[in-house]
C-alpha cells in the first residue's frame, strides 16, 4: 500500500471508528435507519480521511470516494440451514497492489458467523456476500481499500466499507 496517503492502520481505525459511531444505538438491523447509518459511515470517513491528508494551510492531496453497504442477515431457512456443510471462510480486507497495468480490483468476502451476539442475530442466518470494484487509474498514485466491520456481525447484519483515492 505504497501509494495510500494514509496508513492501512490508520484506515482501519477510520473505518471502524465511523462505523461504531453510526452503529452506536444499534441491537439489530432496522430498515428505516440504514441510510442514517450510512451517511454517517461516510460523512465520518470522508472527514478524516480529509482532514488527516490536507496539509494545514491546503487543500487535500487526493480525491476520496467512500462507499458502505449494510447488508441484513437473514432468517434461516430450512434447506439453507441443513444442508450447508462447507467450512466457512475468513472474511478478508484487501488493497490494490500496484499492477503493472493501470487497473486494479478490491473485494471483501464474508461467509462466516463469527463475532458478537445478540438474540437477533442468533436467530438470523447468514448470506453470502462477494464485494468488489475495479478501476482504470495511475497505479502510482491512486488506490482503494475494503474493509468489512466485524462489529456488525452480532446485531444482525453486515458492514463494508470501501475507500478509493485519486491523486488532485
Amino acid at each position: 500500500m505504497a501509494n495510500a496517503p494514509i496508513s492501512e492502520t490508520r484506515l482501519k481505525q477510520i473505518a471502524t471508528d465511523a462505523c461504531e459511531s453510526a452503529l452506536a444505538h444499534a441491537d439489530s438491523y432496522n430498515h428505516s435507519q440504514t441510510q442514517t447509518w450510512n451517511e454517517t459511515i461516510i460523512n465520518k470517513t470522508l472527514q478524516s480521511l480529509i482532514s488527516e491528508s490536507s496539509p494545514p494551510s491546503g487543500r487535500p492531496s487526493h480525491k476520496y470516494i467512500v462507499n458502505s453497504v449494510i447488508i441484513q442477515h437473514t432468517a434461516p431457512t430450512s434447506s439453507s440451514s441443513s444442508s450447508s456443510t462447507a467450512q466457512p471462510q475468513q472474511p478478508t480486507q484487501t488493497m490494490s497492489p500496484p499492477p503493472e497495468s493501470s487497473s486494479s480490483v478490491s473485494g471483501t468476502n464474508d461467509t462466516t458467523g463469527a463475532g458478537r451476539k445478540t438474540a437477533a442475530a442468533t436467530a438470523a442466518g447468514r448470506r453470502g456476500m462477494h464485494a468488489a470494484a475495479g478501476a482504470y487509474w495511475n497505479n502510482e498514485t491512486d488506490g482503494m481499500w475494503s474493509y468489512k466491520f466485524e462489529g456488525a456481525e452480532g446485531r444482525g447484519m453486515d458492514v463494508v466499507v470501501s475507500v478509493m483515492w485519486v491523486a488532485i
